[in-house]
């Protein structure tokens, strides 16, 4: 995913459908300096992880 798509996705209201590793995501905070970004997973939100973009999808 791009960082300007993972930043649009993180600031909407709407809670779009991203994944990582398969796993349904949501998008805290993106750093597109560095090409990562601040997820959790939707049903634990407390499994913080800095991943990189390339590694999220959006279905």
């Amino acid at each position: 995913m791009n960082a300007q798509r993972a930043q649009e996705i993180s600031e909407s209201p709407v809670i779009a459908k991203v994944l990582y590793n398969g796993e349904k995501v949501y998008i805290q905070h993106v750093d597109a300096d560095a090409g990562t970004a601040r997820i959790y997973p939707l049903d634990d939100p407390q499994k913080e992880q800095e991943v990189s973009l390339s590694n999220l999808t959006e279905h």
